[in-house]
């Protein structure tokens, strides 16, 4: 058994972390504001800050926000870096900028230690259930030694490539995902202002080649108005931000993604950043003046 650090224990990095312990690993955690009972009562002991998790565990996943939520833990006072000893590494699972994550892997890598980005898909639901998708870019060493680790809380795990490489491809998941509920949602819109039944649109879709497991789940929650979030939109919001940056820096256009990325931005000043992300749909309503449960007059 090893002993393992957990920073960041909010909605997802919390059943991950219980995954961890319930495995027989010693976790020593850190997190903003109280660490949940639930951990504390299955044995996870509570560092004051990274640099004492640093000290205790010999392998530190972190799960936070943003790009400079994981440069605080790393390198900021008390973090991470200050109290590393060589061979021990670093594990992110945050999504953040591939290009800043380079930068920190070098970081790292240059006080001895190994570094693995792992950026995770499958949201809250993929963390209770141990299902999660966990994208991996680093050495091939580290990551066979962190391989098991990754099969207590993800089915899908894949070493994409070197540093950065894990969080591109997660970048990438967030466009394709993104693009693709907004297909969906013009796709239901179109139908259910011509007067078709969407339900029944929607259903015949997914006998077809336009099928797709967000046609499934998320034109279930446009037909329904369920948007109660699953993945909130400002989250979604904050990834293409990250794939809109990353393509500025690297020369590459993301027209549709801009446009993605605008209609989540009507939603948020709607008020929507908190519902799901399948509410996109509801830009394009407004646009429309027309809702896909509405009826025609």
């Amino acid at each position: 058994m090893a002993n393992i650090g957990f920073i960041g224990l909010g909605i997802m990095g919390a059943p991950m972390a219980g995954h961890l312990i319930a495995d027989g690993h010693t976790l020593f955690t850190n997190t903003v504001g109280p660490t949940p009972s639930a951990l504390v009562e299955a044995g996870a002991r509570v560092c004051l800050n990274g640099a004492e998790v640093a000290s205790q565990a010999d392998i530190i996943f972190i799960m936070v926000p943003d790009t400079p939520q994981v440069d605080e833990v790393l390198f900021g006072k008390d973090g991470v870096a200050s109290r590393l000893s060589a061979g021990k590494i670093v594990v992110d699972m945050s999504s953040i900028s591939p290009v800043a994550t380079k930068d920190f892997a070098r970081r790292i890598n240059g006080l001895g230690c190994e570094y693995l980005d792992a950026p995770v898909s499958g949201g809250e639901v993929g963390a209770k259930a141990a299902s999660l998708t966990i994208m991996v870019g680093g050495s091939e060493a580290a990551f066979a030694t962190v391989k098991p680790l990754f099969q207590k809380m993800g089915k899908n795990i894949t070493l994409v490539g070197g540093n950065g490489d894990g969080q591109i491809t997660k970048v990438a998941n967030q466009i394709i995902v993104a693009l693709t509920i907004e297909a969906v949602g013009e796709a239901l819109l179109l139908a259910a202002k011509a007067g078709a039944d969407p339900a029944r649109v929607r259903e015949a879709l997914m006998g077809g080649f336009a099928n797709s497991r967000i046609l499934e789940v998320h034109g279930e929650r446009m037909v329904k108005r369920t948007f109660a979030p699953g993945f909130r939109i400002d989250l979604h919001r904050k990834d293409l931000n990250l794939a809109l940056t990353t393509g500025r820096q690297l020369g590459v256009a993301l027209p549709n993604t801009s446009t993605a990325q605008e209609l989540f931005n009507t939603c948020a000043a709607h008020d929507g950043g908190g519902w799901d992300h399948s509410a996109m749909v509801r830009a394009l309503e407004i646009m429309a003046n027309f809702e896909i449960g509405q009826k025609q007059a």
